[in-house]
């Protein structure tokens, strides 16, 4: 995992040693290094936007989303996509600039809508033809016309999860290419007093390693721009291809760099498109977990040590499944290593438990590390991404403080809720 050495018997991440964090911040804590999201800003500046004309990448904020985390974006030049008012709230509230925004959602509610509608969101992803009808209203009332991608499903299947698996016929997310949709959808927006439609949206999936689900679906697209320039006289002059590329988290998997994908997608349309006679549209990519996933780590303290002899040994944390939902979700795998003690030889076979009545808070069986005590510190690796976005306050725990590590130096970006901050809406 990049930034991170060892020094002594401590684990340091972003040239902060994790032991002194977590007595500074407490634990369960996220940490975020700045150095690692700027880094791949600079790759996706390097080998895509400086690469290629007419370009554009938005970060996928739905991975982690803070106020501090818009003001990077911005300043590394990047566009922020949003799946709701909170996020778009989030962006309104850091200033972001909002012709930047791209707002997603498969049942954007009416409230969102005129949230986007008033703050001049830069373009709306649309679902589905209830949602086209809605904007376009909120717009008239608002006497503005909305830029807008429809959501595509295109009809390929990705090798990943089957609950972040989203390009399949059968999902709950945009416009399948079966029937007549597509075309009436074309023809509703083309026809629209308040919306300009500018092309089309897919994302086929997430955590991927191969690219080819990426050019199955370019292709679709080009021959879906193609059979509506021909049918109803509508020119795409942008296609957003979505994210999903696929990062680290435990042995056997392959992240590939960013180039993998963009070149095969960049390529996929210049030759389709030139095939056909089509005019090259602005692509746009949406990577949010490949910029945050192994930006990330997450601290525990150890508490009870609980050994079933002939069985397992589980080792108890100050967290679990409220902080991190994915290993119960979807069965989500990650490494992890007992930060005060890396010089020790790990000779024990664990099972990390979280501290929530529910059987299924496992954070990691069978992980290998030195004797362990009642106050050591865990730190679980690739923890960027959605962990903090996902956490809740299930057994009324409060979430855990999120410290950004630059250069060696730490600050803190979201202060640890209190037990007064879980009972402020209650009456």
């Amino acid at each position: 995992m990049k930034g991170t050495e060892v020094i002594g018997s401590n684990f340091y991440f972003g040239g902060c040693d994790t032991v002194n964090l977590a007595k500074k911040y407490g634990t369960p804590l996220y940490v975020m290094s700045e150095d690692y999201i700027c880094e791949r800003c600079k790759e996706v500046r390097k080998d895509f936007l400086g690469k290629y004309e007419n370009t554009r990448a938005v970060y996928a904020s739905k991975a982690f989303l803070t106020l501090e985390m818009c003001r990077i974006i911005e300043r590394e030049g990047l566009g922020i996509d949003v799946v709701s008012g909170g996020e778009l709230y989030t962006a309104i509230k850091a200033g972001f600039p909002m012709e930047k925004v791209i707002f997603h959602g498969n049942n954007k509610t009416i409230d969102e809508i005129e949230l986007a509608v008033k703050n001049n969101v830069g373009r709306m992803v649309v679902d589905n033809l209830y949602e086209l009808e809605l904007l376009n209203s909120v717009a008239q009332a608002f006497g503005k016309t909305m830029k807008i991608l429809f959501r595509i499903t295109p009809g390929v299947d990705s090798h990943t999860h089957k609950y972040i698996s989203t390009g399949q016929v059968d999902s709950k997310f945009g416009i399948p290419l079966k029937g007549n949709i597509i075309n009436e959808a074309i023809r509703r927006a083309m026809d629209a007093s308040n919306i300009e439609l500018m092309g089309f949206h897919f994302h086929v999936g997430s955590q991927l390693f191969d690219n080819a689900s990426h050019i199955k679906a370019v292709k679709i697209l080009v021959e879906l721009m193609k059979d509506m320039k021909e049918k109803v006289g509508f020119i795409t002059k942008e296609l957003n291809t979505g994210g999903g590329f696929g990062i680290y988290y435990v042995e056997g998997d392959e992240p590939k760099p960013l180039k993998y994908f963009t070149d095969a997608v960049m390529n996929t349309i210049k030759e389709e498109c030139g095939e056909l006679g089509l005019y090259m549209p602005q692509v746009i990519i949406e990577p949010g977990r490949w910029m945050v996933g192994e930006a990330g780590i997450t601290l525990y303290t150890v508490g009870s040590i609980k050994e079933i002899p002939g069985v397992r040994t589980y080792v108890g944390i100050n967290g679990g499944l409220p902080d991190n939902p994915r290993p119960a979700l979807y069965d989500a795998k990650y490494e992890a290593v007992v930060a005060n003690k890396m010089d020790q030889e790990k000779n024990s076979l664990v099972t990390i438990a979280g501290k929530c009545c529910e059987s299924g808070d496992i954070l990691r069986y069978d992980l290998k590390v030195p004797m362990l005590e009642s106050g050591d510190i865990l730190a679980v690796k690739s923890t960027g991404a959605y962990n903090y976005s996902m956490a809740s306050n299930y057994n009324k725990i409060p979430r855990p403080a999120v410290v950004m590590v630059k250069e060696g130096e730490d600050r803190i970006i979201v202060k640890r809720e209190t037990y007064e901050d879980l009972l402020k809406n209650e009456l």
